[in-house]
C-alpha cells in the first residue's frame, strides 16, 4: 500500500476512534517555563499538573515561536508562524495586518462546538481587537478578572508599610481589592460555565488562561512557605556568557521598572541582580507556579464532579517560559530554551488512560499546602521537538474534526491551514528514539546590534534585526539577520551574530561556537540554492553543513 495512503487511513482511523464530540479544555499559562515536578524540576511542587501528566502524553521538548505573549499566542491559536501573522510585538490584529486565519476555537465553533474564553486567552488589546477575537472565535463573549486592573497599581505592602508596584508581591489576600485575585476569579469563572456546559449535553471548547507565574508575582503569601530561601538556589549558570552576540541579549526592562527592582540600582543593560534579590525572585517565582497548580486542580478536580473527566480532552501548555537568572538574563526576550521551551501535556480519555471507573475520581484536588506527599509518574513521553503552532492540527484531528492542511509556501490568503504538524500519530505509536531531522523554529525581534531600552521589545517600525533560530535534539543554532519592518524582508547576506550550541556538552547553552568565519563558508555553500528556496531550508542545510565540519574536525584530533 502507498505510504501516503497508509497514513491518511491510519488517520482518519483514528478520528474515528475519538470522534465521539469529545470536549476540549485547553489551559494555558503564562510565562511558565518547565519548572514542574513532570518535567523533573525537583524544586517545583506542582502536584495537581504533576496528576495531569501521569493520565497524559507529555511532550518533553515543546518550543513557542516567539518568546513573548502576543505573537506566541497568536502563533498558536492560529498554527501560523510570526513570518506569516506579521505580529512581532502587541500593535496589530492579524486578520487586518496579515490574513483572515481560522484559529483553534474558532475551528472548533464552526464544527457545532460552544466555544468560551476564560482569562488570558489570546492576548487582550489590539492583538485581538480589543475583543479576544469575539465573536469570531466564541460563542459569548471572553471574559476577563475585575481584579486584573489593580495588577499594575500600587498593590504591594513594603518594608515602610506602604504600597509599591513591586515585583515581588507576596499578599494577605482577604487585603486585596474585593478580597480575591485574577487567577481565584478565572477559576471560579470556569467552574461555574463548566457546570452549566455538564447540563447542556452539546460540546464544549473552554478555554482558560492563567495570568501567573507572569510578572508582578501578586500571589498569596501562604505559597511562599513552600519554596524557604535557605533551600533556593541561584542559576546554575548566571553569568553573561563571554561569546553571546550582543544582539542576542535582552536587558530585562520590564522587570527594572518595578520599586523594589528600581531601589537596587542595577546598572544597564548587564546588571547584574544582587545575589540575594535573584534568590527572592526564584522563590518568588516557584510560589507563583503552585498557586497557579492550585487552580488547574480546582478545574481538573470540577471535570470529575460533573462526570465530564472520560468526555473532554485535556491541554495544558504555555506561551513561553522565563529566564530566572540564566545567561544574567530575567524575563523572556531571547531565543535560548529557557524561555522558547515549554510544557505540553494533553489528556485523551480512553487513549492516553484508561476511562475512570463508576464513582472513581480521576483528579483529585491536591492542596500542596497542607498535602505535601504525592508521587506521580508521567503515563508516556515524547522527546523529539515539537512546536506550539502543532496543537491546533492536532487537537483537532483527536477530537475528530475535518484534519487542516498544510499551509503552502504563502499562505496569506489562506483562512485554513497550518504551519504545524498533526502530532496525533505520536498517540498510538511508540516513539522510535530520538529523530534528529525534527526541528523546531524560534524567532525574536531586536531593534539594534546592541541593548538598549526597547530590545526587549521593540515596537514593529524599530525592528532592525530579527533572530531566527533552530533546534533539534542536539544543537541550538540561531543567526541574527537584518530585517526590514516596512516590507517584511529578511536580508540573508546581513548577519549581524550567531549562535550555535551542542546541547550534549552544553545543555545550558553558555558556549556559543560559534564564528564569524563561518558564515562566510556557509553562504559560499548556499549560493547553490534557488533564490526562492525558504529561510528553514537555508538555516537547515547551514546546520547540517556546519556540524558535518564539527565531526569532521573531532575526527582528526
Amino acid at each position: 500500500m502507498n505510504p501516503g495512503v497508509f497514513t491518511w487511513l491510519f488517520l482518519l482511523l483514528l478520528a474515528a476512534a475519538t470522534a465521539e464530540r469529545s470536549n476540549v479544555l485547553f489551559i494555558v499559562s503564562d510565562d511558565l517555563r518547565t519548572s514542574l515536578g513532570c518535567y523533573g524540576d525537583t524544586l517545583a511542587n506542582s502536584p495537581n499538573i504533576d496528576q495531569l501528566a501521569s493520565k497524559s502524553q507529555v511532550f518533553l521538548n515543546a518550543f513557542a515561536q516567539q518568546a513573548v505573549c502576543a505573537p506566541s499566542r497568536t502563533s498558536m491559536l492560529t498554527s501560523r508562524r510570526p513570518d506569516t501573522t506579521r505580529l512581532y510585538d502587541f500593535n496589530s490584529y492579524w486578520r487586518v495586518h496579515s490574513g483572515n486565519y481560522t484559529t483553534l476555537p474558532q475551528h472548533f465553533k464552526s464544527e457545532g462546538y460552544y466555544t468560551m474564553s476564560v482569562g488570558k486567552v489570546f492576548h487582550p488589546g489590539i492583538a485581538s481587537n480589543h475583543t479576544d477575537d469575539y465573536p469570531y472565535s466564541w460563542s459569548i463573549p471572553a471574559y476577563h478578572p475585575f481584579s486584573f486592573r489593580f495588577e499594575k497599581q500600587k498593590m504591594c505592602k513594603g518594608e515602610d508599610g506602604r504600597l509599591h508596584a513591586n515585583l515581588l508581591c507576596a499578599v494577605n489576600v482577604t487585603e486585596q481589592p474585593g478580597g480575591t485575585l485574577p487567577d481565584l476569579e478565572s477559576t471560579d469563572e470556569a467552574v461555574r460555565l463548566l457546570k452549566i456546559r455538564a447540563s447542556d449535553g452539546a460540546p464544549f471548547f473552554l478555554a482558560v488562561g492563567f495570568h501567573k507565574p507572569h510578572i508582578p508575582f501578586r500571589i498569596p503569601q501562604e505559597y511562599l512557605s513552600l519554596y524557604p530561601l535557605d533551600k533556593m538556589t541561584l542559576a546554575p549558570d548566571p553569568d553573561v556568557p563571554q561569546r553571546l552576540p550582543p544582539v542576542a541579549y535582552n536587558p530585562w526592562t520590564d522587570v527594572r521598572k518595578r520599586e523594589d527592582v528600581q531601589k537596587l540600582n542595577v546598572s544597564f543593560p548587564y546588571g547584574p541582580i544582587p545575589k540575594d534579590f535573584q534568590l527572592r525572585i526564584r522563590q518568588h517565582y516557584y510560589a507563583a507556579v503552585s498557586y497557579m497548580d492550585a487552580q488547574v486542580g480546582r478545574l481538573l478536580s470540577t471535570l470529575d464532579a460533573l462526570g465530564l473527566t472520560d468526555s473532554t480532552m485535556v491541554v495544558f501548555t504555555s506561551d513561553h517560559g522565563w529566564s530566572l537568572g540564566e545567561h544574567g538574563e530575567w524575563a523572556k526576550y531571547s531565543n535560548f530554551d529557557v524561555v522558547t521551551r515549554v510544557p505540553l501535556i494533553v489528556f485523551v480519555p480512553g487513549v492516553t488512560a484508561s476511562h475512570s471507573s463508576p464513582g472513581a475520581s480521576t483528579f483529585p484536588f491536591i492542596d500542596v499546602l497542607t498535602q505535601p506527599e504525592y508521587s506521580f509518574a508521567n503515563a508516556r513521553v515524547i522527546q523529539n521537538t515539537v512546536e506550539l503552532v502543532d496543537i491546533f492540527p492536532t487537537v483537532a484531528n483527536m477530537t475528530g474534526l475535518p484534519a487542516l492542511k498544510e499551509c503552502p509556501e504563502v499562505s496569506f490568503q489562506v483562512e485554513l491551514c497550518t504551519e504545524g504538524r498533526n502530532l496525533a500519530q505520536t498517540f498510538h505509536q511508540k516513539e522510535r528514539g530520538r529523530n534528529p531531522d525534527i526541528l523546531a523554529f524560534s524567532q525574536y525581534p531586536r531593534p539594534s546590534d546592541t541593548p538598549q531600552n526597547n530590545s526587549d521589545l521593540p515596537d514593529l517600525r524599530d525592528i532592525k534585526v530579527m533572530g531566527y533560530s533552530m533546534r533539534n535534539r542536539a544543537y541550538r543554532y540561531t543567526v541574527w539577520l537584518g530585517f526590514n519592518p516596512r516590507t517584511f524582508q529578511v536580508n540573508l547576506t546581513d548577519v549581524h551574530g550567531g549562535e550555535l550550541y551542542m546541547l550534549e556538552d552544553d545543555p545550558g547553552q553558555d558556549k556559543n561556537i560559534y564564528g564569524d568565519h563561518d558564515h562566510i563558508m556557509l553562504t559560499k555553500k548556499m549560493a547553490s540554492l534557488p533564490p526562492d528556496a525558504s529561510l528553514q531550508t537555508r538555516m537547515r542545510l547551514q546546520l547540517y553543513y556546519y556540524t558535518a565540519g564539527l565531526k569532521t574536525n573531532a575526527g582528526k584530533v
